[in-house]
């Protein structure tokens, strides 16, 4: 789910680049380059992820 939300925050950003859109501030392609490399990092780290049950 996190690989899907960090899929999400860099096209967006590829969408502002490409569109050279200025959303203020807050919301820079940077910004938004580093949501997605921290989504990655919590998603390689392995939370959110569902433990198997070993029965």
């Amino acid at each position: 789910m996190l690989a899907i939300a960090a899929a999400v925050a860099f096209g967006l950003a590829l969408l502002l680049d490409f569109a050279n859109a200025d959303l203020g501030d807050a919301f820079t392609n940077t910004t938004l380059m580093t949501l997605g490399l921290f989504l990655l990092a919590l998603h390689f780290a392995g939370v959110g992820t569902r433990g198997r049950s070993h029965r």
